[in-house]
């Protein structure tokens, strides 16, 4: 089974699910819960590195462009 996912998509993809965890906890500082955030970055980092760790484990990254014909 080969994953057909480029570099830039995942990073782009955890880049977006990164912002939404800041400003979840920004929406939760606003209405008096105060949160750290250092769990959330580690939480973004954990998530990053279990992506990369399944596109290696599932075929690697897609380096060529896919052939039409």
């Amino acid at each position: 089974m080969s994953v057909d996912v480029t570099r830039g998509g995942l990073l782009v993809g955890l880049a977006i699910f990164g912002v939404i965890i800041y400003e979840l906890r920004t929406v939760l500082d606003a209405l008096g819960i105060s949160l750290p955030i250092v769990p959330y970055m580690a939480g973004v980092f954990a998530l990053a590195g279990l992506a990369i760790w399944l596109v290696v484990l599932n075929g690697g990254w897609r380096t060529e462009p896919d052939e039409a014909g």
